[in-house]
């Protein structure tokens, strides 16, 4: 007997930003709480926010978040290709998690794309082989007619999969009506009959006055708007794209909170670092990229980064690097998170050109070590401690990087860390001054470890004469996250039609698996 393999379904947008990844979460939260054995997908994806799996591969954070979502652990099958962007028109391209090559972008489409689409097949029917519904996400807008012949992505993907297509429209940006008609004009016939409906995100007002508009597209286009979404902050899940950080972040509603200026590096990745402060309550998070934002702020984060050597040089040029070292020299804090980490030492050696054609970048010189680039990518779960205050805190994250580091001297490294589930012992990791107040770790996802963040926070609140949070206050990051998971999937459950999206999905939604 041939086993039935998994339905597909599709979520698709007009344009990068609209809401796809949350939709796609959303829906594979649904999923799951009614039963079905669900996973996430997406063949190619360009994002330098990512996700270590537990084998120590890297894949899209969305991915990865879309998977917790189903309450499964992440593999390679569920993003086999993620694109890195290291410099203008070029990438870094990892396959099955581990790094391939770097690729110009007209000899990626040229030359790598007629065999990717094989290795995307592949991983999708694996996914189909061992779950009941498979949600896929696309990526851009299907419509890009220079990119169609090429895809491996939207369409082409949803004719592999044999998914109904959701597209998604964002009306916060205006324009809602013509993005949604002119993406079905410029797709081919076939292409239009994959289009199961339309979901329009992130409203805003009084749905009623956008009746007679949803009436007039569906009568234009002859197919139905299976919900309108409202727009829905304060949601503790990774952003998918960059650009939201052109969005307001969070500022605490008390007058009195610590002011957290994140550097927005051109090449910034896993800026996903910094948002469990987002949510912590008397802490004002904002990201700056020009001398007039830089304010007076109590704690500086310089993120991780796909390219440091240029990145540092970027640093300099605009003047932030003089801050931040005026910032250190009068007592404020400082934290380094991986390739952040990477410019506080003494030097950038990239002799083989893995990330820049800069041989040698001078660093910030506030510690005693260098960093030499390699070959080898090194992608890792890491478990262990963190010394503060005489205690020693639990922590766990990932390391993604290429370069090495080599001390050139003495360092204080507060942080004891070993694979997860290792046996090893643990080794140390990172650097601190003496006084605490500069540090730096390979470490992604050191704050959303509770306790850590809480400690180090206190110690930065008193630094500014800020009261300390109290154990009873403090943000349990984790427990949140997977609140919001089922506040998204409550939001969509109220706001899309999904008895339709079962049907279009060839679920029966009235039977358990």
């Amino acid at each position: 007997m041939t086993k039935k393999l998994a339905r597909t379904l599709m979520i698709q947008g007009t344009a990068s930003d609209v809401g796809k990844s949350w939709i796609t979460a959303a829906l594979c939260r649904i999923f799951t709480q009614d039963g079905w054995r669900t996973a996430p997908f997406k063949s190619q994806n360009m994002s330098l926010n990512s996700y270590v799996t537990r084998d120590g591969k890297e894949i899209g954070r969305a991915q990865g978040m879309q998977a917790d979502a189903c309450g499964i652990e992440a593999t390679t099958d569920m993003n086999p290709i993620l694109l890195k962007p290291t410099r203008e028109m070029a990438s870094q391209v990892v396959v099955h998690g581990k790094p391939l090559r770097e690729y110009e972008a007209r000899e990626y489409r040229d030359h790598y794309l007629p065999l990717a689409g094989g290795i995307v097949r592949d991983a999708l029917a694996r996914l189909r082989d061992s779950h009941d519904i498979v949600v896929l996400e696309g990526a851009g807008s299907p419509a890009e007619i220079n990119l169609k012949d090429r895809d491996i992505v939207n369409m082409r993907m949803a004719a592999w999969a044999d998914a109904p297509v959701l597209l998604v429209a964002d009306i916060d940006r205006g324009g809602v009506f013509a993005s949604i008609v002119g993406t079905l004009e410029l797709l081919e016939p076939e292409e239009r009959e994959r289009i199961g409906g339309f979901i329009i995100n992130k409203f805003r007002g009084d749905v009623s006055l956008l009746q007679p508009g949803l009436e007039w597209l569906e009568r234009r286009t002859g197919k139905p708007v299976l919900g309108v979404l409202p727009y829905l902050p304060g949601l503790a899940l990774e952003e998918e794209d960059s650009l939201s950080l052109q969005s307001p972040v969070r500022t605490s509603e008390t007058a009195a909170c610590l002011d957290v200026a994140v550097v927005k590096l051109p090449r910034m990745s896993n800026f996903t670092d910094a948002d469990p402060l987002r949510h912590e309550s008397g802490v004002r998070l904002r990201f700056v990229e020009r001398l007039e934002e830089w304010g007076e702020p109590d704690v500086v984060i310089l993120p991780g980064s796909k390219n440091t050597a240029e990145d540092l040089r970027w640093l300099r040029e605009q003047g932030l690097a003089g801050l931040a070292l005026r910032h250190v020299e009068r007592g404020g804090r400082l934290v380094g998170l991986c390739g952040g980490y990477e410019m506080l030492g003494d030097r950038l050696l990239d002799a083989d050109g893995v990330e820049s054609e800069h041989k040698e970048t001078a660093g910030l010189g506030l510690f005693p070590f260098q960093i030499a680039f390699g070959l080898e990518k090194k992608t890792v779960r890491v478990e262990g401690t963190a010394r503060m205050n005489g205690a020693a805190l639990p922590i766990d994250g990932y390391e993604i990087h290429m370069g090495v580091l080599e001390p050139l001297g003495r360092l204080e490294q507060p942080f004891l860390v070993r694979t997860r589930g290792s046996a090893l012992s643990p080794e140390p990791e990172g650097a601190r001054t003496a006084d605490g107040r500069v540090w730096g770790t390979f470490i992604h996802g050191v704050f959303h470890n509770d306790s850590f963040r809480t400690a180090w926070l206190n110690e930065a609140r008193a630094d500014a004469g800020l009261e300390p949070i109290p154990a009873e206050d403090a943000l349990r990051f984790r427990a949140l996250r997977e609140q919001a998971f089922n506040r998204l999937a409550d939001h969509a459950r109220a706001h899309l039609d999904m008895d339709s999206i079962y049907r279009l999905a060839g679920l029966d939604r009235g039977v358990m698996p």
